[in-house]
């Protein structure tokens, strides 16, 4: 979709120089320090999305994830990411115990409209932990189906802003910047408008701008890859609008090297190059 041009003035540019920085980890430091993050979703289909996530926190540092999905995906979950702690819901009331462990959550990868995850979002609206929602979730919260609860991020592409905004995804596109800032008002939430030029905007007013990206990246995942990695930085000790410009600028620029390559861009290749840059910009070791 075609998006009008603007001289954006007050709009902080994303520059390699002046990122958000995660601390160093010291010598004696463990997994308990770095958070645990929890993805919930992946409906029947669409299990993929919630994997994807759920890899990209764990290689974006956060000290342990877990994910909720459906039951038939734990066999393929323990397969590709031993690491990640995999239970299969099939109702909200196995939520409960798991999120009393976990400093972050990340929903909506693949969640579904369907009644199972229609009750799994309403057990993370009621969840005190910093949040991160995307896909799904941002659906729901379009319809009308839960509210959104304090403390979060949402990572709206064109046409999922254009819901919660209730306009189109043209008028989205003719004024990116209004929207944003609007979302992050409407919601009380850092609001990430994913598309060429992705804003980042606070509801205290704050907006960032990233310049970086490809066009390879126009492929199905990428945003799940990014919540995975917004929620690592929160769990990680970086705030909210800090992380999702830290996050914004190292998927979009991970996107660049990887989309050298040319076309046939995966999600998934994107998490090595991100832990990468993620390395550089904010070395591990003090």
């Amino acid at each position: 979709m075609p998006q009008t041009k603007h001289e954006i003035t007050d709009v902080q540019q994303l520059l390699p120089g002046q990122l958000p920085r995660l601390a160093g980890r010291s010598p004696d430091a463990h997994k308990g320090q770095f958070g645990h993050v929890l993805v919930i979703g992946g409906d029947h289909g669409f299990g993929g999305a919630a994997l994807l996530s759920a890899e990209s926190a764990l290689r974006s540092g956060a000290g342990r994830v877990s994910v909720a999905t459906r039951s038939e995906h734990v066999p393929a979950a323990l397969a590709r990411l031993p690491e990640v702690m995999t239970l299969g819901v099939s109702s909200a009331n196995q939520l409960m115990g798991l999120l009393e462990k976990v400093s972050v959550i990340v929903v909506g990868p693949g969640l579904g409209g369907a009644a199972w995850g229609r009750s799994l979002l309403s057990v993370a609206a009621n969840a005190r932990q910093p949040q991160v929602w995307d896909a799904d979730a941002l659906n729901l919260l379009a319809a009308g189906n839960v509210s959104l609860p304090a403390n979060c991020v949402i990572t709206p592409h064109p046409a999922e802003a254009a819901r919660l905004m209730g306009i189109s995804t043209a008028e989205v596109q003719v004024d990116r910047l209004k929207v944003a800032r609007a979302l992050s008002q409407k919601f009380n939430a850092v609001a990430i408008l994913k598309g060429a030029g992705s804003l980042i905007a606070s509801p205290d007013g704050r907006v960032s701008r990233c310049d970086q990206g490809h066009p390879a990246m126009a492929a199905a995942g990428l945003g799940d890859v990014l919540a995975g990695l917004v929620g690592a930085l929160l769990a990680q000790g970086l705030a909210a609008f800090e992380a999702s410009c830290l996050a914004v600028w190292l998927h979009a620029s991970a996107g660049d090297r990887q989309g050298a390559l040319g076309r046939g861009l995966a999600a998934s290749d994107l998490i090595p190059a991100i832990r990468q840059l993620l390395e550089e910009q904010s070395p591990c070791l003090k």
